[in-house]
């Protein structure tokens, strides 16, 4: 079943699409999670079977193949992937994240070159923006682009990056004038290019399915027309495209989490504890309703940064803030309980529910750490404030004596 293209859907096509997300969850993802994670193991072909369910594109329009769903049909999808493989419905979100940025700012040339083959997952996209000294403060990269005749010669190393060497396409982050944000430009880099060099496979905590590793350009020259958007917007591209990103990673905690509760809530009407099921324990009791109350109400945030996207709110980077910090701590909290509620057994890989674990607590990092949401959403708030006051005539000596 290919999943059917529009960019709004009824109830009936909503709950059509992501039963055929599920199927593809329980068959493709969950069966191979165990051992995706021990060896290691990149899936392409499964990965290229999601293309062909529609999932290479699920918000690129529908000309070079997308699937065109809005935001808030986007973040169901990647809930309900996750609950196959948190790792692999990570690495879709960035790799429609790519699709999207190129279907957004590219011309027409640089979309019929690489949206075909992007939406339908028979190319992967890589998204370079960290730095070994930009990681937070992603306005200070070292990454230059330097113009030479009709093209541009890059330099520099990118760090942390999802698919590297993997990728048929880059989108680079790289500086071509003045410090600071407006001084760097986008860039499309084939995953082939000359001079384009990859370190070693990084050694990671989870995330085991998808290889992270730096993407280090010598001296890589691409022509002036593989530029995305215009000079000196990059920094700005970048940013609009970790709205959706951080929505997507806060459904991915989201669909783990609750993979992990289910689990638990088996585990716990199968075990038996001082002679009584742990299920009639009052704690534990508590424990599975504040669990299942969490991740609701994250749930909840989470639609709610989708629709503020979807709708072109003017708040809506503040609202996907929120959502991501709250979903992927309340994630990674109740899977971690889970954990906790299965005793020794939750340790052992066999249940997999370590596994959840591990793959989530890097969602609280990634695509701008919760930190920086905390940040994005008090400044947001002061400055609404600050021009609320101004508005009411609050310390604004010109209207307070009028």
């Amino acid at each position: 079943m290919t999943i059917m293209t529009a960019a709004t859907v009824s109830a009936e096509e909503r709950e059509a699409i992501l039963g055929a997300v599920r199927d593809f969850a329980e068959t493709e993802l969950a069966p191979h999670a165990a051992e995706r994670d021990e060896k290691h193991l990149f899936p392409r072909e499964t990965l290229r079977r999601a293309g062909e369910l529609g999932l290479g594109g699920i918000y690129v329009g529908e000309e070079f193949g997308g699937t065109g769903l809005g935001r808030v049909d986007t973040v169901a999808i990647f809930e309900e992937l996750a609950q196959g493989d948190p790792a692999v419905a990570a690495y879709i979100s960035i790799h429609n994240m790519v699709a999207w940025m190129i279907d957004t700012y590219g011309t027409e040339e640089q979309r019929g070159r690489w949206l075909p083959s992007l939406t339908a997952m028979e190319a992967f996209g890589g998204y370079c923006l960290t730095e070994p000294g930009a990681g937070s403060d992603a306005a200070n990269i070292a990454t230059s682009a330097v113009r030479d005749a009709d093209e541009y010669v890059l330099t520099g190393v990118k760090q942390f990056i999802s698919g590297a060497g993997e990728a048929g396409v880059y989108v680079v982050m790289a500086r071509t004038g003045e410090p600071g944000a407006k001084g760097v430009s986008a860039f499309l880099v084939p995953g082939d290019a000359e001079g384009l060099g990859f370190g070693t496979l990084e050694k990671k905590m989870g995330w085991h399915a998808q290889p992270t590793r730096q993407v280090i350009f010598d001296g890589v020259r691409v022509p002036a027309s593989a530029m995305l958007g215009e000079e000196g917007r990059g920094f700005a591209i970048a940013m609009s495209a970790l709205n959706g990103g951080r929505l997507n990673i806060a459904a991915c905690s989201l669909g783990g989490a609750q993979w992990a509760l289910d689990r638990a809530v088996q585990y716990v009407h199968e075990r038996v504890a001082f002679g009584e099921p742990l299920a009639e324990k009052q704690s534990i009791l508590f424990t599975i309703a504040d669990m299942r109350t969490d991740l609701q109400a994250a749930r909840l945030m989470v639609r709610d940064g989708a629709q503020a996207v979807d709708e072109q709110a003017p708040d809506a980077t503040m609202r996907c803030a929120m959502a991501k910090r709250f979903a992927t701590d309340a994630g990674f909290d109740v899977a971690n309980r889970a954990l906790q509620l299965h005793g020794g057994y939750g340790y052992l890989q066999d249940y997999g529910v370590e596994k959840v674990v591990r793959d989530l607590r890097v969602h609280q990092i990634l695509e701008g750490t919760n930190e920086i949401m905390r940040l994005i959403v008090g400044r947001e708030m002061l400055r609404a404030a600050g021009s609320d006051s101004l508005e009411r005539g609050v310390g604004n000596p010109l209207r307070s004596a009028s």
